[in-house]
């Protein structure tokens, strides 16, 4: 029998075949092969339970795509949510996960929340810092429901990780988008029978027939130390097209006179923020690498 890691706790796999729920641990083959069940992993599973729904996990399917933060597999987007105030955004920690989405290959779509408590000058700044970073913006408001067709409109037939810091509106967001999935999320929660702290641990949740939201843990720091620092320009794609400009080749857009880049940041063509915390990061990266 087949289906989709939905959940997994303490060496627990919940796995979703469509019509039913089923409790899994994993077997011994997995330890050997050195290879950890992922949520959103497509598994082989023997019942050894039918009444119970319990069973064994036998098989790992290939997977399209696997991520390292979070750890999870066989996703078609990123919808990372931040709030446009209360908290204020924190564009260090969205360029971050940015960053990360770009390494691991996986689109992302970013979107400000709460824009009913920010004013138009504040969107406005925030538009401009993120219109020219490769990924499509959305804003939204769950109060009076700005914005909210685009969110089901982009998550539409697709498995999508949602992202983002704590007490930025994503359950409000997603609860509000789709009701139906509190139940499900509470069958689960009930039959897993350890609380319905779901934000401690990444959840995939049906809200469609082909339609899967991931729910991961809110953050409040990403290292990036997977990243070699003279990559990290080659994933702020507003930088692309002033690069050949760059009297230096290799050019770190950091130092070097002649650069490009440095010239399109002087002539207003490249967000401020965004580039400083390039350099921010650049230069952690740099600092680490003499450890």
């Amino acid at each position: 029998m087949q289906g989709r890691i939905i959940k997994g706790i303490a060496g627990f796999y919940y796995v979703d075949t469509g019509s039913s729920l089923y409790e899994c641990k994993a077997k011994g083959i997995f330890r050997n092969r050195k290879m950890k069940p992922l949520v959103g992993d497509m598994a082989e599973i023997e019942v050894l339970d039918e009444e119970k729904k319990l069973g064994n996990l036998t098989e790992i399917l290939p997977r399209m795509n696997e991520l390292i933060r979070p750890a999870v597999s066989n996703i078609d987007q990123a919808l990372v949510i931040f709030a446009a105030k209360n908290p204020k955004p924190n564009y260090n920690l969205l360029d971050r996960f940015l960053l990360m989405m770009e390494k691991q290959r996986v689109p992302a779509v970013v979107c400000f929340n709460k824009t009913d408590l920010a004013r138009e000058k504040e969107l406005s700044v925030l538009m401009d810092v993120y219109k020219d970073c490769g990924h499509r913006v959305i804003f939204t408001s769950v109060s009076d429901e700005t914005g909210l067709s685009e969110i089901r409109e982009a998550v539409e037939h697709k498995t999508t990780v949602l992202a983002g810091p704590s007490g930025v509106g994503k359950s409000s967001m997603m609860n509000l988008l789709y009701p139906d999935a509190n139940m499900e999320t509470g069958a689960v929660s009930e039959k897993i029978q350890r609380g319905k702290h779901t934000t401690r641990h990444s959840e995939l949740i049906r809200v469609g027939e082909d339609t899967f939201v991931m729910d991961t843990p809110g953050f409040s720091s990403l290292f990036v130390d997977m990243f070699e620092e003279d990559e990290i320009k080659y994933y702020f794609k507003e930088f692309e097209p002033y690069e050949g400009q760059c009297r230096f080749q290799g050019c770190s857009h950091t130092h070097e006179p002649g650069c490009g880049v440095k010239q399109a940041l002087a002539d207003g063509r490249i967000s401020e923020t965004r580039y400083d915390n390039y350099v921010l990061i650049y230069n952690e990266l740099k600092e680490k690498r003499k450890w």
